[in-house]
């Protein structure tokens, strides 16, 4: 039962006082208590239900309320009997840990409220034992014969419950992608992440805006369990208030998910090594028509299982070309990463490469990958990496034919250098940067463009922190503006006379002179640097 059904028009009587957000909380017993303490005797899913004996001040309220929370109680029913009207601290400690807060009527007995828990939870977990062997069943049925589409569809039709797995990047492998927007996929995501990487024990707990989350891991080996890799389990609500057979449910279900990515993995075997073809064809400067030919294969596979749009589709065509490097993770961990990436933009995505390194081959037509975009895509893996990890991607200029693959592979790889030079866990960079600045900034050692970048910008920042000014943010707007006064202070909406007034402190803290085009170029580099 829930906490709501307590309060239900003809059953008890029970009034509401806090924590209306949280009626959905599962009832597993009930406690009745007064003792000042009774933490060690919660074991977590009981309404509690007391006499306030214990509360002698108001401060008594704020710490008896932080007991049972930590206890793991799911409610709090304060019997009106003894002491009168439930006092308005024990309401506002009950708020503020989002406990929700029943008033008994002296006239309703404890017995009363213990019996009717009593008969409410004993029917659930009878109705809980019978259905679960139904829904194993059923479950086995549906990921034999649909996958798991079927299996949430299934779960979703019979529990009303929505279910979705999820890559690391947050792309929706299985579920209802329409209840689920790209803003709490990308938050999910992040969520799930920043837990794994702090060893957090599962469930993890997401609260948004839409409602609140609970995220299983799925690894497909938990012997080489990598949160970078793996999918993820979404379930909308808390499974940690579920009974202990629902919960076993959505661990069962997280199992066969980890299941259904060994199945898919063993499929994309010969996918792997149609790309680690490709890559070496293109790293001996192999004849054309021989790439052609491996590209071919790929689309003929891929219209296997796609059906007649990629049926369409042969070895012939424009392609864009991805090199990628990283730092803090496994062997082989990136080319996964990349292939559960890329799927978002087309079926047909190669991505070869071992150790610390990848390539990725991918048609332009299918979907054109610039590199804001694969920025965006690969961003909630930043939640994921550790102090010393980081992914830097290269994308080249779509390469028209397999004879440009060559090319469009070193074009790829300089880019990736310039996405190197960058600060960031991800950084990503495009073919427009090979004929700008950035491109010789690459050449320059690291040391190099720290002392260049320190010695122009450290003084600014510091200003910035210990006065919580804006300098760097104004330094940034006034170099897009061309060095117009009007046009800049109008990005920034502020007075003109203060715009003059933070370039003249940068100028005094830096002891360059804005008006000149060579302090201007000077600190347009170190802004590109940082």
């Amino acid at each position: 039962m829930r906490v709501r059904d307590l309060l239900a028009p003809g059953t008890l009587g029970l009034r509401l006082l806090a924590a209306e957000d949280e009626l959905d909380r599962q009832v597993s017993g009930v406690m009745t208590t007064d003792l000042h303490d009774p933490g060690r005797y919660l074991h977590g899913g009981e309404l509690v239900l007391t006499g306030m004996l214990w509360r002698t001040s108001p401060e008594d309220s704020e710490r008896f309320v932080r007991t049972i929370v930590a206890g793991g109680a799911v409610a709090l029913a304060a019997g009106e009997a003894e002491v009168g009207p439930v006092p308005e601290d024990l309401i506002e400690a009950c708020g503020r840990h989002r406990m929700p807060l029943l008033a008994v009527p002296d006239d309703i007995a404890f017995g009363a409220v213990t019996e009717f828990v009593g008969r409410q939870v004993s029917a659930d977990r009878a109705a809980d034992l019978a259905a679960l062997v139904d829904r194993h069943r059923m479950l086995v049925s549906a990921a034999g014969s649909g996958g798991l589409d079927a299996v949430l569809d299934l779960l979703g039709g019979d529990l009303d419950l929505d279910c979705w797995v999820l890559t690391p990047t947050g792309r929706v492998i299985a579920g209802p992608v329409d209840r689920l927007s790209a803003e709490d996929r990308d938050q999910l995501a992040r969520t799930h992440l920043a837990a794994q990487r702090q060893r957090r024990r599962p469930p993890h707990r997401a609260r948004l805006i839409s409602g609140s989350y609970s995220l299983l891991p799925a690894a497909a080996d938990p012997a080489e369990e990598n949160p970078l890799a793996d999918w993820v389990l979404a379930v909308a609500g808390d499974v940690t208030e579920w009974t202990g057979k629902r919960q076993q449910l959505a661990e069962n279900l997280a199992r066969l998910v980890a299941a259904e990515r060994i199945r898919r993995d063993e499929g994309r075997r010969l996918r792997r090594r149609l790309a680690d073809e490709v890559l070496a064809l293109l790293q001996r400067d192999a004849d054309p028509a021989e790439i052609s030919r491996a590209l071919h294969a790929s689309s003929a596979m891929a219209a296997r299982y796609e059906g007649a749009k990629a049926a369409q589709a042969s070895g012939e065509g424009t392609w864009l070309v991805l090199s990628a490097d990283s730092t803090g993770l496994p062997d082989g961990v990136l080319r996964t990463i990349l292939e559960e990436a890329l799927g978002d933009a087309s079926d047909r995505a190669l991505v070869a490469g071992s150790g610390n390194g990848a390539v990725g081959v991918l048609p332009a037509l299918d979907a054109a990958v610039p590199a804001e975009a694969l920025r965006d895509l690969l961003a909630p893996l930043e939640a994921g990496l550790g102090s010393e990890g980081r992914i830097t991607v290269g994308v080249c200029a779509p390469a028209d034919e397999a004879g440009g693959l060559r090319g469009a592979l070193e074009e790829a790889r300089h880019a990736r250098r310039i996405a190197a030079a960058r600060v960031g866990r991800v950084c990503v960079a495009g073919p427009e940067e090979l004929a700008s600045h950035v491109l010789l900034l690459a050449a320059v050692p690291d040391e190099v463009r720290r002392a260049f970048r320190s010695r122009l910008l450290d003084r600014v920042i510091a200003y910035d922190i210990e006065h919580q000014a804006d300098l760097v943010r104004t330094l940034e707007a006034f170099l897009r503006s061309d060095g117009s006064w009007t046009r800049c202070a109008a990005q920034l909406h502020v007075h003109v006379n203060t715009l003059r007034y933070r370039i003249g402190r940068i100028e005094e803290l830096t002891g360059r002179d804005l008006s000149r085009l060579e302090d201007r170029v000077d600190f347009y580099l170190a802004l590109e640097l940082a």
